[in-house]
């Protein structure tokens, strides 16, 4: 089971004031609200996170059945981080899921969520322009993210 979820980073800064009154404590644990006000780069972090979550979420709601939403019970865990890359884990409940993101500075970040650590070596990406008139059905991919100017694909 795979999921993926994409954040165009232009977008985000238009759409959303992450610096607003407890935007950070509807979204984020406590720890993930101390990853994002010590990081060089906050903006990002409160991206890379969110994406963690919702490109989990998508599976877990497979995995599990249960479709519910709450990004507190959703706890990320940043295991390695580089300037254009992460691989972190993600809790809910007490289920595991294991994600790998890229971080395309001042333009996108891409996570790819998946249920066994393996299964991330085996995953294929292809990220396109959204105005690229891709018949990106045809392409039959396991989990489609679009946001902004970017369409994700993951195989």
């Amino acid at each position: 089971m795979k999921g993926n979820d994409l954040v165009d980073l232009q977008q985000a800064s238009r759409e959303s004031n992450w610096m607003r009154s407890k935007f950070l404590a509807k979204l984020f644990t406590a720890n993930e609200q101390q990853l994002i006000m010590f990081s060089t780069r906050p903006v990002e972090m409160v991206w890379l996170l969110w994406s963690m979550k919702e490109a989990t979420y998508k599976i877990h709601n497979t995995h599990s059945g249960i479709r519910e939403f709450a990004p507190l019970k959703l706890n990320c865990r940043l295991n390695s981080l580089s300037f254009d890359y992460c691989l972190g884990q993600v809790r809910v409940y007490n289920c595991l899921y294991y994600t790998e993101s890229t971080i395309h500075t001042g333009d996108y970040i891409h996570t790819i969520a998946t249920v066994q650590p393996s299964e991330l070596l085996s995953t294929r990406s292809c990220l396109f322009n959204k105005n690229s008139g891709i018949d990106y059905k045809s392409m039959a991919p396991k989990s489609v993210s679009h946001h902004g100017r970017y369409l994700a694909l993951i195989f």
